[in-house]
């Protein structure tokens, strides 16, 4: 069995200026680059993954708060709290040591204990440990627990703050065994028909065998028995949410997705034909291609849209224009509502997940490279010219692939696109992205 790694996720609650944004720059550090490589999305940092000793997760940030009045604090740090209580394994509750202890920090610690997920306390701003620990030990009367001194600024404390976060991932689920079940996370802006899809895939097939709801999250997997075949679907539809501000339900969602995404294998990106795809679209799409995980766009309601016989390609084109990051991402156009093209999404979710775990054979990849290479030189820089020496396939979902060259700055983007380029020419590979690393190894 191969072993399936979830990444746990971490969510950040407290008032406004308690520095949760300079945490959130400081733990995501170098990795920030991998949120600048899509390009065609500009992203506010919601989230970022971070790397601690051998434990990976990501960080997300539960929303800014409008400094108004009191009360106005109080009830959009609940709404954040509640987000971290939906979707997150582990909540940091981020205080300030300078401000001391305040009202709305007293209520919110009680709907986190509340809640039964592990809280960790961090008290900010503690750059002096010898002149401010008294100030430290006040924070002992939220009663959610010991509270760990840090210093965002200066990145003081993250040591111990750090263990005490990852010493409550599940180990046990971060090896989550790859039960062979395809899982499919079903994602899309509001109301483009995700429900109605899921319970149109099941319909025909109603052995359901259990709706669980997400034990840590909030979103409900239901298993499928297709053709043989199980299938977990993983939906993020159920978004019933009262927010009067579009850009804290779009928050919202987006921090849902995320969670949701990390579980599964293949994504089901679904757009609403009648509305376009969108910036939104864009952005969600991200999610899944900063993941490394399968796409498939599914464009709903279908059959809603006057059509000639150059529609199809014109909104394909369109799809692929807004979403240019992700070239490899099939898509097909469906109806949830009349069941058009269904079963032929059960094939295409097949199709994909074969290609996610394809593995190829090391000399099949050598030849392929030494043939690109003829086709096309390498690129020099001031006299000296990259040379390729050997690529292997290093791991799959998604396929990746160590190449080894003589000097890494050679090795430009478009080039290692051409590569890209020349093996999907030869093996398909239709649905899912790449990953290249690149090794130095000097000339003999």
């Amino acid at each position: 069995m191969s072993k399936k790694k979830t990444k746990p996720i971490v969510a950040v609650v407290g008032r406004p200026n308690v520095g949760k944004s300079t945490l959130f720059n400081a733990l995501a550090g170098g990795n920030i680059s991998i949120v600048k490589d899509t390009p065609g999305i500009t992203r506010d940092r919601i989230y970022a993954d971070v790397s601690w000793l051998d434990m990976n997760f990501t960080l997300i940030d539960t929303g800014g708060i409008e400094p108004d009045s009191k009360d106005i604090i109080l009830s959009q740090m609940r709404e954040q709290a509640q987000i971290a209580i939906d979707t997150a394994d582990v909540i940091v509750f981020m205080v300030d040591v300078k401000q001391g202890l305040v009202d709305a920090d007293s209520k919110v610690a009680d709907m986190l204990r509340r809640s039964r997920k592990p809280v960790v306390l961090a008290v900010n701003k503690v750059d002096n440990f010898d002149k401010y620990m008294a100030d430290v030990y006040e924070f002992y009367n939220l009663g959610i627990g010991e509270p760990y001194p840090i210093s965002s600024v200066n990145k003081l404390g993250f040591g111990e703050f750090l263990d005490e976060v990852t010493s409550h991932f599940d180990r046990t689920e971060a090896q989550e065994e790859d039960d062979g079940r395809i899982k499919v996370a079903i994602v899309g802006k509001p109301n483009v028909g995700k429900s109605s899809l899921i319970n149109k895939l099941i319909g025909e097939n109603r052995v359901i065998v259990s709706e669980i709801a997400g034990t840590t999250r909030d979103a409900i997997d239901t298993e499928v028995t297709h053709n043989g075949k199980e299938y977990v679907f993983i939906d993020t539809a159920g978004l019933r949410r009262k927010s009067k501000v579009k850009e804290e339900l779009e928050r919202y969602m987006i921090i849902r997705t995320v969670a949701a995404v990390e579980r599964a294998d293949i994504v089901v990106l679904v757009i609403d034909a009648t509305e376009g795809v969108t910036e939104q679209d864009a952005k969600i799409a991200g999610i899944a291609h900063d993941r490394g995980k399968a796409a498939i766009i599914a464009v709903n309601k279908w059959d809603a849209v006057e059509k000639n016989n150059k529609t199809v390609n014109e909104y394909t084109q369109k799809v692929r224009q807004v979403l240019s990051f992700m070239p490899y991402a099939e898509i097909t156009f469906i109806s949830a509502l009349t069941g058009q093209r269904l079963s032929r999404l059960y094939e295409i979710i097949d199709a994909v997940n074969e290609n996610h775990a394809m593995r190829i054979a090391t000399g099949v990849l050598n030849e392929i490279m030494a043939e690109a290479v003829t086709l096309q030189q390498p690129p020099s820089d001031r006299g000296k010219r990259l040379r390729l020496y050997y690529i292997t396939q290093a791991a799959v979902r998604p396929p990746t692939f160590v190449i080894f060259v003589n000097d890494k700055e050679l090795m430009h983007f478009s080039y290692t696109r051409y590569l890209e380029n020349q093996i999907r020419e030869t093996f398909g590979f239709r649905g899912t992205p790449f990953r290249f690393i690149i090794r130095e190894r000097k000339d003999k």
